[in-house]
């Protein structure tokens, strides 16, 4: 009897869990294979259902925890990722939500040690066993191979529901289909393309290249609410251009948004491996902004605001071409680590940025590439980082466009990035006068904060927005006309490294070329692009080894 309310109460669970009826057959018959393994060990049935609905509480709230951390459910290739630097940097930034996080699994750990030590077991014969096992396994494949699970959890893994069958669907695949070493890239055709000519340089004088991604902003308008004028410079400077920037990612995984932009790929075309670039693709790509401009003699340079282990960074950002990088164990006084990572302050971060490119100019008179990642407007946004007092009217200026009190922090963080970069700017243009600069900033992608945005607004059209956030480019000490100032083309963060050589006057070599030629296809959409030539020319890329799929 005790059984069955088990079970019974399990089936309940999953309904509420998996929300929808496809996913939950999948997840039942998963449940029951579950079961039958746990039985195999444990030789009881009572307590093979009580410990299986225990692993797969687990699952399902770890799998909600990292929803609501990144706007993704957990997958089975996310385990790794614990342990390449990112433990501390949740801890760090979700303190509160990973105690209680911890509480739970200590609770369910302790459940599970009295449940195998005061159970009185019922054996079952090991041929019952195996013969259970054998059977909720076949079942459970033939759901999975006809239901087609695998292709629509993949399609959902941004969506509320499913957290235990798309866990499974995810170590299925990864067990059975994953070929060692291997990359796919899905948008490629089967014979390359003519690559295109060179084009030469426009400028006589190479300018520094200064490129800031500012994590989890986006442009407060995309969603009809209005923005004061210190942050509508910021987002649209009057002296230079910008627009929409359209990115692969929402909630978090700010690192596909860097390896698109300096790579000029979309890392959606890697699929389930997209996630995963920073650790399986280094070394299999050959040519991108870092490389290139470190052949036209730039100094390049990486400032993160992370420390040197988080997610093989180091490795990665090495392969592609940045000679040097920077994390935020690496900076000397008087940067303040400890007091840094309470609240990820861009005050305290840029400085350090601006100070490390000061230092290089001043040391090397070749042209600088400095790329800096942010990290002050990382969830969670009912945390206030801001110093107390500060920004108190931005803050009322946001609750009264739309009350909530986490868009009003985000508002906050947004108006002391902007103040920020208003004085880094002015800083930057009074200490070296005589070097000409261009300069990139974007957002990576949006914060998980905006399912609040749409919600309280109530308007379905705003989801298909998610995915957009901006680009704004401006120039110092160059000469007047260098950039067509004002509204720019809507851009695919794959394609801001082509317009920043070109904004820049820099030469592009034949990849550069080609992709430039491939705008008025690919432009705004690069991932979603049809086009034949797209597909062509990353053939073109593998051919030449540029992209390597196999293992390097």
């Amino acid at each position: 009897m005790a059984a069955f309310l088990t079970l019974l109460v399990s089936i309940g669970a999953f309904s509420v869990a998996e929300r929808r009826r496809e996913y939950l057959f999948f997840g039942l018959t998963a449940f029951a294979a579950t079961i039958t393994m746990v039985l195999l060990v444990v030789d009881d049935l009572q307590l093979s259902i009580a410990l299986a609905s225990l692993l797969a509480a687990a699952i399902i709230v770890t799998s909600g925890f990292k929803f609501n951390l990144s706007g993704f459910k957990l997958a089975a290739s996310d385990v790794p990722l614990l342990f390449a630097g990112t433990m501390r940097f949740i801890f760090v930034q979700y303190r509160g939500m990973v105690t209680a996080f911890l509480f739970f699994t200590v609770c369910l750990i302790a459940a599970a040690i009295v449940m195998l030590t005061s159970v009185a077991k019922t054996p079952v014969p090991l041929e019952h066993r195996f013969g259970l096992l054998a059977l909720a396994m076949a079942v459970c494949g033939f759901t999975y191979w006809k239901t087609g699970v695998a292709e629509k959890t993949r399609a959902t893994l941004n969506q509320n529901h499913s957290f235990f069958s798309s866990f499974v669907a995810s170590l299925v695949e990864s067990c059975s289909w994953r070929a060692v070493g291997v990359l796919k890239i899905s948008d490629i055709a089967d014979v390359g393309l003519p690559l295109c000519a060179p084009i030469k340089a426009r400028c006589t004088r190479f300018p520094d290249v200064l490129i800031i991604q500012h994590e989890s902003i986006f442009d407060p308008r995309t969603y009809g609410l209005p923005v004061d004028d210190e942050i509508e410079n910021f987002l649209s400077p009057r002296d230079g251009v910008f627009g929409g920037l359209n990115v692969d990612i929402f909630g978090g995984g700010s690192w596909q948004s860097e390896f698109s932009l300096l790579t000029g790929l979309s890392s959606a075309s890697f699929g389930r491996d997209s996630y995963h670039l920073y650790k399986r693709g280094a070394g299999r790509f050959a040519h991108g902004l870092p490389d290139t401009l470190g052949k036209l003699g730039y100094n390049t340079t990486l400032a993160a605001a992370c420390r040197r282990d988080f997610l093989n960074y180091d490795l990665f950002y090495s392969s592609i071409g940045m000679k040097e990088r920077v994390f935020t164990d690496d900076l000397p006084a008087p940067f303040d680590l400890e007091s840094f990572e309470k609240t990820s302050s861009d005050a305290m971060f840029l400085e350090a940025a601006i100070g490390v490119l000061a230092k290089n100019r001043e040391a090397n008179s070749s042209p600088q590439f400095l790329y800096a990642l942010t990290n002050f407007n990382h969830g969670p946004h009912e945390v206030e980082r801001t110093a107390p007092g500060a920004f108190a009217e931005q803050r009322a200026f946001a609750y009264a466009s739309l009350p909530d009190v986490q868009y009003a922090e985000y508002y906050a963080r947004l108006s002391e990035t902007a103040a920020t970069w208003r004085a880094m700017k002015a800083q930057l243009a009074s200490r070296h006068p005589d070097r000409p600069m261009l300069i990139l900033h974007y957002g990576d992608h949006q914060p998980v904060m905006v399912r609040r945005i749409q919600k309280l607004l109530r308007n379905s059209e705003l989801a298909g927005r998610q995915f957009r956030t901006f680009y704004a480019i401006e120039t110092l000490n160059m000469d007047e006309g260098a950039l067509t100032v004002g509204q720019g083309a809507d851009l695919d963060i794959a394609y801001l490294s082509t317009v920043i050589l070109q904004q820049a006057g820099l030469p592009l070599d034949e990849i550069y070329a080609t992709r430039a030629s491939l705008f008025d296809e690919c432009g705004a959409g690069y991932f979603l692009s049809t086009s034949d030539r797209k597909r062509q020319f990353h053939r073109t890329l593998v051919d030449a080894g540029l992209i390597k799929l196999e293992a390097p």
